[in-house]
């Protein structure tokens, strides 16, 4: 666990590659600027009633 290891804070550092464990800082908030967009739920369709046979 170390300059190698590529899961690692260190190993990541020492390679000059980012992820989770070495993720950039967020961007200051601008002020007046968009909210972080939310997506809505999806609303699922009522089933159709089958048609009985005769």
């Amino acid at each position: 666990m170390g300059k190698g290891d590529r899961k690692t804070r260190r190993g990541k550092t020492y390679r000059g590659s980012y992820g989770n464990t070495r993720a950039h800082s967020a961007q200051p908030a601008v002020a007046g600027g968009k909210s972080t967009v939310t997506k809505t739920a999806a609303v699922k369709k009522a089933a159709v009633p089958k048609k009985k046979s005769a």
